[in-house]
């Protein structure tokens, strides 16, 4: 016989010629010569020297033991008096009772929805988050969310956690804000056959993501296409003269003809415009020309006018000295002063009119 102590916090599993006996518990106990024990420590999780399964067909031992089984789509977390200690993988597993407050969570990964009981702040730890999968959806973003190839639902701004399992996660987003869409550098042919290069701009937002990112493909291209059609359509049934003055006309003649077709793509479009109509060189030496002329003309209508109310002053002036002799006198007098303006010196005979006189020295010196 040997004298065996068991400390308290510490148990004790007893064999004899390598056979599994019993369990001993805390105090003095006595073995005989060809026993043996190996004592395990409460606090620790419980490693068997034998087969598991052997062991706990010993109710005693059994019922002092929390046994986990853990399938192979699996996991378990442990926590230990409240706080999470680690993870165990699939398997058979086991943990003393008694002394330490004991609590696993089973996650089953057929289910990619974290639950709630899970603190989100484990989602970084080092041994959690290797099964852990995240999307990010920033705060101007929405985004549909597609498991195995199957539109599953739409996730607005935020971050999103899924357990990583054997299914397949896809993100889509679209940018909710007012986005514009450049059509630069469109050679259209005008009604009179007129070849000119046209900068267009539409503004539009994404309005209903599930139809923009689910049932088209590539929206923005198709919503480029739809409006570079209607202005090739609307540009063919104006000349250019018409097309220059009704730039604006025509941008809200194609903002209103794909209005429909946008709702379709999943998007509306708020509004359209012509940046620059830009004209081949040849056509703008022609315009040029076509200005020059025109503005030439105005200037001849302006002199033609000018004329007329000279010669009108003149004829007015003339009847008024007629009728009065000092205005006369008055109007010789300030002929005098302008003929001295550019005339040095002038010789005036005595006799003879006087303007007379004048009006032939200016005649030989011009």
């Amino acid at each position: 016989m040997k004298r065996v102590r068991i400390h308290a916090g510490n148990v004790g599993l007893v064999f004899k010629n390598g056979d599994y006996k019993r369990v001993i518990t805390q105090g003095v106990h006595w073995l005989m010569f060809n026993e043996s024990v190996i004592t395990y420590s409460l606090t620790s999780a419980f490693n068997a020297p034998k087969a598991l399964d052997i062991l706990l067909k010993d109710d005693a031992l059994a019922n002092k033991l929390h046994v986990i089984d853990i399938e192979d789509n699996q996991i378990v977390l442990v926590y230990s008096n409240n706080n999470f200690k680690h993870v165990l993988t699939a398997g058979r597993h086991a943990y003393w009772k008694g002394v330490i407050d004991y609590k696993f969570i089973t996650v089953d990964f057929n289910d990619i929805t974290i639950p709630n009981t899970i603190n989100k702040a484990l989602y970084t730890n080092n041994a959690l988050r290797q099964y852990i999968r995240s999307f990010e959806v920033a705060a101007h973003e929405k985004a549909v969310m597609i498991v195995d190839d199957t539109f599953d639902k739409i996730l607005d701004h935020g971050t999103y956690h899924f357990w990583r399992n054997n299914q397949t996660i896809k993100i889509a987003k679209a940018d909710l804000r007012q986005l514009q869409l450049e059509i630069a550098g469109q050679e259209l042919l005008t009604k009179d056959k007129a070849t000119v290069r046209i900068n267009f701009y539409a503004q539009y937002k994404v309005t209903d993501i599930e139809t923009a990112l689910m049932r088209n493909k590539d929206y923005e291209k198709q919503l480029y296409t739809n409006l570079q059609l209607a202005l090739r359509s609307f540009v063919g049934t104006y000349t250019l003269d018409e097309l220059l003055e009704q730039k604006d006309n025509i941008a809200k003649a194609v903002l209103e003809d794909v209005k429909t077709q946008a709702t379709k793509l999943g998007v509306t479009v708020l509004h359209t415009g012509i940046r620059d109509v830009i004209l081949p060189g040849d056509m703008k030496d022609i315009m040029n020309q076509v200005l020059i002329a025109q503005k030439k003309a105005q200037a001849n209508v302006v002199t033609r006018r000018e004329e007329t109310a000279s010669t009108r002053s003149l004829l007015n002036t003339a009847k008024l000295m007629e009728d009065n002799t000092m205005l006369f006198k008055l109007k010789e007098m300030e002929y005098v002063e302008k003929i001295a303006d550019k005339i040095g010196e002038i010789t005036v005979a005595g006799n003879g009119n006087v303007i007379e006189q004048l009006k032939d020295i200016f005649s030989v010196n011009k």
